[in-house]
């Protein structure tokens, strides 16, 4: 899985019907529509999201349908329902997801702030798209010395691209505390969720977040950064066939997150699709460093 996001995918085609499923994504108890929920079919790379109303559709060949379905949405429970069922039915319905974090103490008077993996426009190397499927890629910050620190500011860099030819895109931003066994990313330290969106005339996107008072938990936070499959931020990709040579085109989805080349090991990098966490890893030729997303965090000491 961890070089899904930088390979293009060779699909033979064929010549089996497609359908289309659609319908929309509702919490529970109160059949609220979820926004943004990530709607992926199991063993394959095909994915979509629903919308600001909850709403989503997808056209998938008709053998789908004997497949199963991952639902992932911030703040409810992850459900694995049938491609079937999903058709017949035309509803999803989520759990609420509750656990106890610890209590936030909103701080006002910060110091000695220290800024984690600062960026350069020089130093961006490559970058991070998504395609067929959604995907939640996450970096991780250490607190070196478990010394309480509160998260004060996210910047995430972005990659222009010519294909895209909307002035914005839209992403979400996660926060997550670490599992202690695993170490991989685990609760959302943040329940609300943040959309942001990248602009044709900036490389980057900040958040000011030190009105939340996060405390950032001995073991580390990841940041994810989660593509939404949204008609909003789709673009056509054109390439070449490397063994008919005919003109490919594939669907891609905004945006393009800038990445850079990281010696400091700490900076791990995971990424979360159909239902799973999985090690991404990509070393720079001839050397250790790894390739991570261009994110920097600044933290700060309470007063």
């Amino acid at each position: 899985m961890r070089a899904l996001l930088m390979v293009v995918f060779f699909m033979s085609v064929g010549h089996a019907q497609e359908i289309l499923i659609e319908g929309h994504v509702l919490e529970e108890n109160s059949q609220t529509p979820i926004p943004y929920a990530n709607i992926s079919f199991l063993r394959t790379l095909k994915g979509t999201s629903s919308n600001d109303e909850g709403y989503f559709y997808v056209d998938v060949s008709e053998s789908f349908l004997e497949r199963d379905v991952h639902i992932s949405a911030l703040g409810f429970k992850d459900t694995i329902l049938s491609a079937k069922s999903i058709s017949d039915n035309k509803k999803i319905f989520l759990k609420e997801d509750t656990f106890e974090l610890e209590e936030v103490v909103v701080s006002h008077s910060l110091g000695d702030s220290q800024v984690l993996n600062p960026i350069s426009s020089y130093s961006i190397k490559s970058g991070f798209s998504s395609a067929k499927t959604p995907w939640v890629l996450a970096l991780y910050f250490p607190n070196i010395g478990a010394a309480k620190k509160y998260l004060e500011k996210i910047t995430v860099h972005v990659q222009q691209n010519s294909r895209f030819k909307r002035t914005s895109s839209k992403f979400r931003l996660r926060v997550y505390d670490v599992d202690k066994g695993t170490k991989k990313p685990n609760h959302d330290l943040i329940r609300k969720s943040i959309i942001l969106e990248s602009s044709d005339t900036e490389d980057f996107v900040s958040i000011d977040l030190s009105s939340m008072g996060i405390r950032i938990p001995d073991e580390g936070i990841y940041v994810g950064l989660e593509w939404l499959f949204l008609p909003f931020n789709w673009y056509t990709n054109a390439y070449e066939h490397p063994i008919s040579k005919k003109k490919v085109l594939e669907d891609r989805f905004a945006p393009t997150f800038a990445a850079v080349y990281q010696k400091n090991q700490n900076f791990k990098t995971m990424v979360y699709g159909m239902g799973e966490w999985s090690d991404f890893a990509i070393k720079a030729p001839g050397n250790n460093e790894n390739l991570i997303p261009a994110i920097s965090l600044k933290m700060s000491k309470k007063r």
